[in-house]
Protein backbone atom coordinates (compact mmCIF):
# COMPACT_ATOMS: atom_id res chain seq x y z
CA UNK A 1 0.00 0.00 0.00
CA UNK A 2 1.62 3.68 -1.13
CA UNK A 3 0.53 5.60 1.94
CA UNK A 4 1.69 10.28 2.33
CA UNK A 5 1.54 12.51 -0.37
CA UNK A 6 3.29 12.93 -3.29
CA UNK A 7 4.12 16.34 -5.32
CA UNK A 8 1.05 16.12 -7.07
CA UNK A 9 -1.23 15.80 -4.00
CA UNK A 10 -0.52 19.38 -2.96
CA UNK A 11 -2.54 22.39 -3.61
CA UNK A 12 -1.16 25.94 -3.24
CA UNK A 13 -2.61 27.13 -0.65
CA UNK A 14 -3.89 24.16 1.39
CA UNK A 15 -3.89 24.57 5.00
CA UNK A 16 -3.53 21.07 6.60
CA UNK A 17 -3.85 20.10 10.20
CA UNK A 18 -1.43 17.71 11.53
CA UNK A 19 -2.84 14.59 13.31
CA UNK A 20 -1.80 13.18 16.98
CA UNK A 21 -0.70 16.13 19.40
CA UNK A 22 1.95 15.48 21.61
CA UNK A 23 2.27 16.20 25.34
CA UNK A 24 5.59 17.23 26.14
CA UNK A 25 7.16 15.39 29.38
CA UNK A 26 9.91 15.48 31.65
CA UNK A 27 10.93 12.31 30.32
CA UNK A 28 11.38 13.69 26.98
CA UNK A 29 13.71 16.53 28.50
CA UNK A 30 16.10 13.77 30.00
CA UNK A 31 16.17 11.18 26.90
CA UNK A 32 16.77 14.15 24.63
CA UNK A 33 19.66 14.94 27.12
CA UNK A 34 20.72 11.22 26.91
CA UNK A 35 20.71 11.88 22.86
CA UNK A 36 23.12 14.99 22.69
CA UNK A 37 24.46 15.56 25.92
CA UNK A 38 23.79 19.39 25.44
CA UNK A 39 24.92 21.76 28.78
CA UNK A 40 23.10 24.53 28.18
CA UNK A 41 21.93 25.24 32.14
CA UNK A 42 18.57 26.43 31.84
CA UNK A 43 17.47 23.64 30.33
CA UNK A 44 18.57 21.12 32.88
CA UNK A 45 19.12 23.07 36.40
CA UNK A 46 15.87 24.25 37.71
CA UNK A 47 17.99 26.95 39.89
CA UNK A 48 19.51 28.61 37.06
CA UNK A 49 15.92 28.47 35.07
CA UNK A 50 14.37 30.58 38.16
CA UNK A 51 17.52 32.92 37.62
CA UNK A 52 17.14 33.63 34.20
CA UNK A 53 13.40 34.77 34.41
CA UNK A 54 11.74 31.16 33.80
CA UNK A 55 8.51 30.09 35.36
CA UNK A 56 9.79 26.75 35.48
CA UNK A 57 12.39 24.86 33.48
CA UNK A 58 11.65 24.89 30.01
CA UNK A 59 12.05 22.58 27.37
CA UNK A 60 14.73 23.04 24.89
CA UNK A 61 13.63 24.91 22.44
CA UNK A 62 15.18 22.29 19.59
CA UNK A 63 13.67 19.55 21.60
CA UNK A 64 10.47 21.70 21.05
CA UNK A 65 11.23 21.80 17.04
CA UNK A 66 11.53 18.23 16.43
CA UNK A 67 8.98 17.80 17.64
CA UNK A 68 6.79 19.81 16.31
CA UNK A 69 8.42 19.12 12.84
CA UNK A 70 7.66 14.90 13.23
CA UNK A 71 3.97 16.64 13.56
CA UNK A 72 4.04 17.69 9.85
CA UNK A 73 6.58 14.57 7.89
CA UNK A 74 3.23 12.32 7.69
CA UNK A 75 1.42 14.94 5.83
CA UNK A 76 4.48 17.04 4.09
CA UNK A 77 7.59 14.71 3.63
CA UNK A 78 6.45 10.90 4.27
CA UNK A 79 7.67 10.64 -0.06
CA UNK A 80 10.69 13.22 0.93
CA UNK A 81 14.15 12.44 -0.95
CA UNK A 82 15.52 15.39 1.47
CA UNK A 83 14.15 18.17 3.56
CA UNK A 84 16.26 20.95 1.69
CA UNK A 85 15.93 24.31 4.19
CA UNK A 86 14.03 26.58 6.68
CA UNK A 87 13.66 30.14 6.81
CA UNK A 88 12.00 32.48 9.45
CA UNK A 89 12.10 30.07 12.43
CA UNK A 90 10.64 32.04 15.62
CA UNK A 91 10.62 30.26 18.91
CA UNK A 92 7.36 32.67 20.36
CA UNK A 93 7.41 31.50 23.85
CA UNK A 94 8.66 28.90 26.14
CA UNK A 95 6.96 25.62 26.35
CA UNK A 96 7.60 23.47 29.38
CA UNK A 97 6.92 19.83 30.44
CA UNK A 98 2.92 19.22 30.44
CA UNK A 99 2.58 21.17 27.40
CA UNK A 100 0.48 19.76 24.45
CA UNK A 101 1.39 20.64 21.16
CA UNK A 102 -0.80 20.87 17.84
CA UNK A 103 0.23 21.36 14.65
CA UNK A 104 -0.71 23.35 11.32
CA UNK A 105 0.91 23.92 8.09
CA UNK A 106 0.12 26.31 4.94
CA UNK A 107 1.38 25.35 1.41
CA UNK A 108 3.09 28.41 0.29
CA UNK A 109 5.27 27.27 -2.68
CA UNK A 110 5.38 24.49 -5.36
CA UNK A 111 7.56 24.07 -7.77
CA UNK A 112 8.25 20.96 -10.10
CA UNK A 113 11.72 20.04 -10.84
CA UNK A 114 13.30 19.56 -14.81
CA UNK A 115 14.09 16.36 -14.24
CA UNK A 116 9.87 15.64 -13.66
CA UNK A 117 10.40 13.07 -11.26
CA UNK A 118 10.15 15.38 -8.29
CA UNK A 119 8.75 18.44 -6.79
CA UNK A 120 9.77 21.13 -3.94
CA UNK A 121 6.89 21.59 -1.60
CA UNK A 122 7.40 24.66 0.75
CA UNK A 123 4.71 24.94 3.84
CA UNK A 124 4.67 27.96 6.41
CA UNK A 125 4.19 25.97 10.03
CA UNK A 126 3.01 26.75 13.24
CA UNK A 127 2.78 25.20 16.28
CA UNK A 128 0.59 26.23 19.70
CA UNK A 129 -0.17 24.96 23.18
CA UNK A 130 -3.26 23.58 24.76
CA UNK A 131 -4.65 27.22 25.30
CA UNK A 132 -4.30 28.17 21.57
CA UNK A 133 -0.91 30.31 22.16
CA UNK A 134 1.12 30.37 19.29
CA UNK A 135 4.77 28.77 20.51
CA UNK A 136 6.68 28.75 17.25
CA UNK A 137 6.40 29.33 13.75
CA UNK A 138 8.51 28.39 10.90
CA UNK A 139 8.90 27.73 6.94
CA UNK A 140 10.44 25.01 5.40
CA UNK A 141 11.25 23.09 2.16
CA UNK A 142 11.78 19.24 1.09
CA UNK A 143 11.84 17.87 -2.35
CA UNK A 144 9.12 15.37 -2.57
CA UNK A 145 8.67 12.27 -5.19
CA UNK A 146 6.06 12.15 -7.63
CA UNK A 147 3.37 9.82 -8.10
CA UNK A 148 3.61 9.74 -11.69
CA UNK A 149 7.37 11.39 -13.88
CA UNK A 150 5.45 10.97 -16.63
CA UNK A 151 2.82 13.78 -16.18
CA UNK A 152 3.93 17.25 -15.55
CA UNK A 153 2.25 19.25 -13.15
CA UNK A 154 2.97 22.92 -14.40
CA UNK A 155 3.96 23.97 -10.91
CA UNK A 156 6.60 26.89 -10.38
CA UNK A 157 5.60 29.02 -7.65
CA UNK A 158 8.13 29.21 -5.34
CA UNK A 159 7.37 32.25 -2.24
CA UNK A 160 8.84 34.80 -1.05
CA UNK A 161 10.97 33.76 2.32
CA UNK A 162 13.25 36.21 4.57
CA UNK A 163 16.13 35.72 4.22
CA UNK A 164 17.24 37.00 8.24
CA UNK A 165 15.62 38.05 11.16
CA UNK A 166 16.11 41.41 12.31
CA UNK A 167 17.07 41.61 16.40
CA UNK A 168 14.19 43.79 16.41
CA UNK A 169 11.70 40.91 15.27
CA UNK A 170 13.29 38.39 18.26
CA UNK A 171 10.82 37.01 20.08
CA UNK A 172 12.14 37.28 23.79
CA UNK A 173 10.72 35.21 26.40
CA UNK A 174 8.58 36.70 29.11
CA UNK A 175 10.50 37.94 32.19
CA UNK A 176 14.25 36.79 30.86
CA UNK A 177 16.54 38.24 32.67
CA UNK A 178 20.35 38.00 33.22
CA UNK A 179 21.25 35.84 36.19
CA UNK A 180 23.21 36.76 38.95
CA UNK A 181 26.34 34.35 39.79
CA UNK A 182 25.89 33.63 36.16
CA UNK A 183 29.69 31.73 36.32
CA UNK A 184 28.86 29.71 39.04
CA UNK A 185 26.43 27.90 36.74
CA UNK A 186 28.20 27.61 33.41
CA UNK A 187 31.82 28.19 34.18
CA UNK A 188 31.76 31.22 31.72
CA UNK A 189 31.65 34.90 32.41
CA UNK A 190 31.61 36.00 28.64
CA UNK A 191 28.76 38.33 27.68
CA UNK A 192 27.76 39.58 24.08
CA UNK A 193 30.43 42.25 24.30
CA UNK A 194 33.44 39.30 24.33
CA UNK A 195 32.49 38.39 20.87
CA UNK A 196 33.16 40.22 17.90
CA UNK A 197 32.36 40.11 13.74
CA UNK A 198 33.99 37.44 11.92
CA UNK A 199 35.18 35.82 15.31
CA UNK A 200 35.55 31.95 14.64
CA UNK A 201 34.81 29.73 17.44
CA UNK A 202 36.36 25.66 17.17
CA UNK A 203 33.65 24.52 19.63
CA UNK A 204 36.49 21.36 20.56
CA UNK A 205 36.04 17.32 19.91
CA UNK A 206 32.94 15.97 17.80
CA UNK A 207 30.32 13.35 18.20
CA UNK A 208 29.81 9.92 16.10
CA UNK A 209 26.51 9.54 14.73
CA UNK A 210 25.74 5.56 16.43
CA UNK A 211 23.16 4.07 14.32
CA UNK A 212 20.80 3.33 17.35
CA UNK A 213 21.06 7.25 18.24
CA UNK A 214 20.06 8.75 15.07
CA UNK A 215 16.69 5.95 15.01
CA UNK A 216 15.98 6.91 18.54
CA UNK A 217 16.07 10.60 17.90
CA UNK A 218 13.84 9.93 15.19
CA UNK A 219 11.60 7.80 16.94
CA UNK A 220 11.62 10.20 20.05
CA UNK A 221 10.05 13.16 17.16
CA UNK A 222 7.84 10.56 15.59
CA UNK A 223 9.26 11.76 12.72
CA UNK A 224 8.38 8.11 10.10
CA UNK A 225 9.53 10.06 6.71
CA UNK A 226 10.86 6.44 4.83
CA UNK A 227 14.40 7.95 4.39
CA UNK A 228 15.04 7.97 7.99
CA UNK A 229 13.48 4.43 9.24
CA UNK A 230 12.94 2.28 6.26
CA UNK A 231 16.43 0.35 5.41
CA UNK A 232 15.15 -1.91 2.46
CA UNK A 233 13.04 1.14 0.78
CA UNK A 234 16.95 3.33 1.16
CA UNK A 235 18.67 0.50 -0.77
CA UNK A 236 17.03 0.89 -3.76
CA UNK A 237 17.29 4.65 -4.01
CA UNK A 238 21.11 6.69 -4.99
CA UNK A 239 22.18 7.03 -1.22
CA UNK A 240 21.75 3.27 -0.65
CA UNK A 241 21.43 3.68 3.26
CA UNK A 242 19.20 5.07 5.94
CA UNK A 243 19.66 9.13 6.07
CA UNK A 244 20.23 10.91 9.34
CA UNK A 245 17.59 13.20 10.23
CA UNK A 246 18.71 16.67 9.89
CA UNK A 247 17.28 17.86 12.98
CA UNK A 248 19.72 15.46 14.76
CA UNK A 249 22.75 16.99 12.75
CA UNK A 250 21.40 21.09 14.88
CA UNK A 251 20.92 19.36 18.04
CA UNK A 252 24.59 17.86 17.49
CA UNK A 253 26.10 21.54 16.98
CA UNK A 254 24.17 22.71 19.45
CA UNK A 255 25.31 20.51 21.84
CA UNK A 256 28.77 20.98 20.90
CA UNK A 257 28.54 24.99 20.22
CA UNK A 258 28.49 24.85 24.38
CA UNK A 259 32.39 25.06 24.49
CA UNK A 260 32.31 29.16 23.51
CA UNK A 261 28.47 30.05 23.56
CA UNK A 262 27.90 29.02 26.98
CA UNK A 263 26.05 31.41 28.30
CA UNK A 264 23.25 31.78 25.80
CA UNK A 265 20.25 32.63 27.62
CA UNK A 266 17.59 32.18 24.88
CA UNK A 267 18.04 30.63 20.85
CA UNK A 268 15.42 32.91 19.58
CA UNK A 269 15.09 31.90 16.26
CA UNK A 270 16.57 30.72 13.11
CA UNK A 271 17.24 32.99 9.96
CA UNK A 272 17.52 29.90 7.75
CA UNK A 273 19.55 26.52 7.80
CA UNK A 274 20.88 24.30 5.00
CA UNK A 275 21.63 20.52 4.96
CA UNK A 276 24.33 20.82 2.32
CA UNK A 277 25.19 16.94 2.47
CA UNK A 278 23.87 13.91 3.61
CA UNK A 279 24.95 12.25 6.88
CA UNK A 280 24.74 8.66 7.80
CA UNK A 281 25.45 6.29 11.08
CA UNK A 282 28.99 6.81 11.37
CA UNK A 283 30.15 10.07 10.58
CA UNK A 284 31.67 11.79 13.08
CA UNK A 285 30.24 15.86 13.27
CA UNK A 286 32.39 18.57 14.91
CA UNK A 287 31.01 22.21 15.10
CA UNK A 288 32.52 25.59 14.26
CA UNK A 289 30.66 28.67 14.65
CA UNK A 290 31.16 32.21 12.89
CA UNK A 291 29.90 35.65 14.79
CA UNK A 292 28.14 37.50 12.41
CA UNK A 293 26.38 40.02 14.42
CA UNK A 294 25.80 41.88 17.66
CA UNK A 295 22.64 44.08 18.79
CA UNK A 296 22.03 45.82 22.21
CA UNK A 297 18.12 44.85 22.77
CA UNK A 298 16.20 46.06 26.18
CA UNK A 299 16.78 44.71 30.18
CA UNK A 300 20.33 44.02 29.97
CA UNK A 301 20.09 41.98 26.97
CA UNK A 302 21.62 40.98 23.83
CA UNK A 303 21.11 39.38 20.57
CA UNK A 304 23.93 37.57 18.67
CA UNK A 305 23.47 35.96 15.31
CA UNK A 306 25.90 32.82 14.91
CA UNK A 307 26.00 30.99 11.89
CA UNK A 308 27.27 27.39 12.84
CA UNK A 309 28.64 24.44 10.54
CA UNK A 310 28.17 20.98 11.23
CA UNK A 311 31.30 19.41 9.83
CA UNK A 312 32.37 15.82 8.63
CA UNK A 313 35.73 14.85 10.05
CA UNK A 314 37.95 17.39 11.89
CA UNK A 315 37.59 21.17 10.56
CA UNK A 316 41.28 21.69 10.22
CA UNK A 317 42.00 24.73 7.55
CA UNK A 318 38.46 24.86 6.75
CA UNK A 319 38.14 27.22 10.13
CA UNK A 320 40.05 29.62 7.86
CA UNK A 321 37.66 29.49 5.47
CA UNK A 322 34.52 29.68 7.29
CA UNK A 323 33.86 33.45 7.78
CA UNK A 324 33.60 32.98 3.99
CA UNK A 325 31.10 30.38 3.81
CA UNK A 326 28.82 32.24 6.21
CA UNK A 327 28.69 35.14 3.85
CA UNK A 328 27.44 32.70 1.04
CA UNK A 329 30.58 30.76 -0.47
CA UNK A 330 30.03 27.45 -1.80
CA UNK A 331 29.83 24.63 1.13
CA UNK A 332 32.88 21.78 0.35
CA UNK A 333 31.45 18.20 0.35
CA UNK A 334 32.23 18.20 4.07
CA UNK A 335 30.13 20.68 5.33
CA UNK A 336 26.78 19.03 6.41
CA UNK A 337 24.88 21.84 7.74
CA UNK A 338 25.20 25.52 7.64
CA UNK A 339 22.70 26.72 10.48
CA UNK A 340 22.08 30.76 10.88
CA UNK A 341 20.06 32.05 14.00
CA UNK A 342 19.67 34.65 16.56
CA UNK A 343 20.76 33.86 20.18
CA UNK A 344 19.97 36.36 23.34
CA UNK A 345 22.98 36.51 25.78
CA UNK A 346 23.77 38.72 28.52
CA UNK A 347 25.00 42.62 27.11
Amino acid sequence: MTIGRFFEDFQLGERIQHATPRTLTDGDAAQYLALYGSRFAQYCAAPYAAACGFAKTPLDPLLVFHVAFGKTVPDVSLNAVANLGYADLRFLQPVFAGDTLFVDSEVIGLKENSNGKTGVVYVQSRAQNQHGEPVLQWQRWVMVHKRNPAILTGHNDVPNTKAQLSAAELPVPHGLKVPDEQNYYTGSSKTARDYKVNDVISHGGGITIGDSDHMLATRLYQNNARVHFDAAYMQQQPAGKRLVYGGHIISLVQAQSYNGLENALWLAGFNGGVHANPSFAGDTIYAASVIKDVQPLANKLSAVRVVSFGIKGEPGELLANLPALADGAPLPANVVLKWDYWLLMPH
